[in-house]
């Protein structure tokens, strides 16, 4: 602003000249100075300390650090453990949702006027891991490694386990699962546990290597990542014969190589299998389903299967699919339910009914893979509970009557019988009267069919004095006698448990309950019934109820 006087002719009146003008400048240093406030630099609490960006999903891990989800994926699956500014470790043994941190970060972004932020890809993630790594490691250079260094490395890093924490169950393991290439397999120090039983692995699955070792994820190499981009990519040609290609070679290169099946099985290629399983190409889906199985193979990638949207797609393969592929898709259920955090998810997928239609499947593979996935399923309350309602009993009862897959069938009703709903199912269905009849055959049963029987039989006699008349009513005490006499050490015990049972329960029963009286009254159709609120008191069938 500049101020000039002008002269005017009178001496006593003198006017003023006000012009106002501003500098490009000056300008330009006043719009800087109110965006200022837009872009506030965010609180050091709300930045991860391995990214030094804003946090879009924060953890809370063993140590109290808390990080951005992706980076702590990157530094477990690479093994590296950063150290932070104020000198001190995390410990990544334990991931936790940071939700209060989050919640108050998205609330900062709103009161600025900005874009939430995004979550950081896995891809990303590695880069900065991998500069954090090679910081470290130049530094390292100078200094040497003592000997309790290197074994408390070791320590820092145990293998992988989904079960040690109930926190784990919500975090999303995307990103665990990465290996590295045969090469480097060989030269770096892996965690194995004993070879995996033959029941954990589906019949449609065989390999050429004797055993199979779970194995921890090792470092990412370009290989790995050459060999995921390759299929990846050919999974998602639109050529037909390129895909059933790719399909093949994957399916082929899974199939005995295990660290093949940690290293491939991505959220990348999990997503291009998805769709190619609901194929209207039989070969590609039967392909796609097969490679799929061995994937679910290594105990780290079940779970991954199931959290990235696989098991509806099977689920549609096991409704209607081709016969090929719904013994492909019963094996992949039951890889996948053999960990125990799949079972309830399975479940509420929809995966119950079609298991329950393909035990009577014409493919021996596809009866005995879906007998054993639904018995691993109804280790769930959950699911027994569905099963009940879908009416399994009366088809597994019926099945057994034909010794049709008795010995699995009978698994199944094991689990079934161990809970109320199933227990007064298998009651009303006739169950007491066919398993009793089925130990009359004596040595013509296998030794397991017999402790199946008695198992279940067992399981039953929870069910109060409902189970003593009918077990009266089948002549159970004479079969029992001799099964505690003839049979092995196992069904001797649960043999003599329910003869006590029985005994101790007629002795603190009155003696002038008339069991004609009551068999008569409809116990031997098995129609629902129940004898008196009071003792001794008896009402005769539950018709009237």
């Amino acid at each position: 602003m500049e101020i000039q006087a002008v002269g005017t002719s009178s001496p006593k009146r003198q006017k003023w000249k006000i012009s106002f003008y501003r500098s490009s400048s000056s300008i330009s240093t006043k719009a800087h100075q109110l965006q200022k406030p837009q872009t506030a630099q965010p609180p050091g609490e709300f930045l991860c300390p391995v990214s030094g960006s804003l946090m879009a999903d924060p953890v809370v891990v063993s140590s109290g650090h808390t990080f951005e989800r992706a980076c702590v994926h990157v530094c477990k699956t690479l093994g590296f453990t950063p150290t932070l500014v104020d000198g001190t470790t995390p410990d990544f043994s334990t991931v936790i949702p940071n939700l209060a941190l989050k919640s108050t970060i998205l609330n900062w972004c709103h009161k600025q006027s900005l874009n939430p932020p995004k979550p950081l890809e896995f891809s990303s993630a590695e880069k900065l891991v991998r500069a954090s790594m090679e910081s470290s490691q130049s530094k390292g250079k100078a200094r040497a490694v003592s000997e309790k260094e290197l074994i408390r490395g070791v320590k820092e890093k145990p293998s992988v386990k989904f079960n040690h924490a109930v926190s784990e169950l919500t975090r999303t393991p995307a990103y665990f699962y990465a290996s590295s290439s045969d090469e480097s397999m060989g030269e770096s120090s892996k965690v194995s546990t004993p070879p995996l039983q033959l029941t954990t692995r589906p019949s449609c699955y065989s390999s050429s290597s004797s055993s199979s070792s779970e194995l921890e994820p090792q470092t990412l190499n370009p290989s790995s990542n050459e060999q995921e981009d390759y299929f990846v990519q050919k999974l998602k040609s639109p050529q037909v014969h390129e895909v059933e290609e790719a399909l093949i070679s994957l399916r082929k290169l899974t199939r005995s190589r295990e660290e093949t099946r940690v290293s491939l099985c991505t959220p990348r290629l999990l997503l291009a299998l998805r769709s190619l399983i609901i194929s209207r190409y039989t070969n590609v889906q039967v392909n796609a389903v097969a490679a799929l199985v061995n994937l679910s193979l290594e105990k780290i990638n079940k779970m991954l299967i199931v959290r990235s949207g696989l098991v509806p797609p099977i689920v549609d393969v096991l409704m209607a699919g081709s016969a090929e592929a719904q013994e492909h898709a019963c094996g992949a259920i039951f890889s996948l339910a053999l960990d125990d955090q799949n079972k309830t998810a399975i479940g509420v997928l929809g995966a119950l009914p079609p298991l329950l239609h393909l035990l009577k499947s014409d493919s021996e593979r596809t009866r005995h893979d879906s007998a054993l996935a639904l018995y691993h399923l109804s280790l769930v309350k959950s699911n027994r509970t569905k099963l009940v309602k879908l009416g399994s009993v009366n088809a597994l009862l019926g099945m057994v009557n034909s010794d049709h897959m008795t010995g699995r069938v009978l698994l199944i009703l094991g689990n079934l019988a161990s809970c109320s709903d199933g227990r007064v199912a298998v009651l009303d269905s006739g169950g007491v009267e066919c398993l009793v009849g089925m130990l009359r055959k004596g040595t013509e049963l296998s030794e397991s069919t017999q402790e199946s029987c008695v198992s279940v039989l067992y399981a039953l006699s929870h069910g109060g004095l409902r189970f003593k008349g009918l077990a009266a009513a089948a002549g159970m005490a004479e079969v029992l006698m001799r099964m505690e006499r003839a049979g092995s050490e196992h069904v001797k015990e649960k043999a003599k448990r329910m003869l006590e049972l029985m005994k101790g329960r007629a002795e603190e029963e009155e003696e002038d309950v008339d069991w004609d009286e009551l068999l008569d009254s409809g116990l031997v159709s098995r129609s629902r019934f129940r004898l008196g609120y009071g003792r001794g008191e008896s009402t005769g069938n539950s018709s009237e109820f």
